[in-house]
């Protein structure tokens, strides 16, 4: 007997009109999934969603009232969806000795750890209720240890990563998986202006497949390329003293306020 074809998930997506998210649009609407791609830019998000089945919301994950709002219609329209994926966020360059650099690092929390929050409450009930889903975050490989000019990128991705493990112990008894995927560098805007050498980066679509996978089989959590989850156990281990003389002077990322 012919095998019965499996049904296409519904995934909603933040973060969608570029970078990661947009690679995982186009990854996940090959395999006809209805997606809800959310983002700040309207004409970008038009252009993701071109050819594919898609539900386009324009909205700030720093919003939690517009997230709520962008989750209610997509149910409405598409159903409670199978997998979310927390993509938005911003890097970008921060000292706390510098004044001007206050509202920097409350913008860059506010969207990379606030911004999940927003993003999977609205779901978590439904998702519930249906007694499926996964949710997914992207972390980043950053969060391991801090890195200098990059404090608040760095906290606000430990703490997304710990938020994540907390939030995945909470749903683990509802039948909803929470998996945190950590990259190391991946071509997206917020990396073309790194004034460094960024080992094993990786294209935006060539990340979108592993990240798929670690979703469909629930993994708790994974750093990927394999390469730079060797390097973060390395970089784990390093003691204080000889992680101090290794990256005191590292390049830094360009600061600047966030778009």
């Amino acid at each position: 007997m012919p095998q019965a074809h499996k049904k296409p998930p519904s995934v909603f997506i933040t973060g969608a009109s570029s970078g990661l998210g947009a690679a995982l649009a186009r990854h996940y609407g090959r395999q006809g999934a209805v997606l809800g791609l959310c983002g700040r830019r309207a004409d970008a998000l038009r252009q993701v969603a071109g050819g594919l089945n898609a539900h386009c919301f324009v909205a700030d994950v720093r919003d939690a009232g517009a997230m709520q709002a962008a989750a209610a219609e997509f149910i409405a329209q598409a159903g409670v969806p199978d997998i979310v994926i927390g993509c938005a966020g911003i890097s970008v360059g921060a000292l706390t000795a510098e004044a001007a650099d206050l509202p920097v690092f409350q913008a860059v929390l506010d969207a990379n750890v606030m911004g999940l929050v927003h993003t999977f409450h609205p779901f978590i009930a439904p998702m519930r209720a249906a007694n499926k889903g996964v949710l997914c975050g992207i972390a980043s490989v950053a969060g391991v240890r801090g890195l200098p000019g990059g404090g608040a990128y760095s906290a606000s991705k430990a703490a997304a990563r710990a938020y994540l493990e907390a939030l995945r112990l909470e749903l683990k008894s509802a039948g909803i998986a929470v998996v945190t995927v950590s990259p190391g560098y991946i071509e997206t805007p917020m990396t073309h202006v790194n004034p460094y050498p960024m080992p094993f980066r990786m294209g935006a679509d060539a990340a979108a497949g592993p990240v798929a996978r670690l979703i469909a089989k629930r993994r708790p959590e994974r750093i990927i390329p394999w390469q730079m989850a060797i390097v973060a156990a390395l970089l784990r281990c390093l003691p204080h003293a000889l992680y101090d003389r290794l990256f005191e002077h590292a390049p830094r990322k360009p600061r600047g306020l966030p778009t």
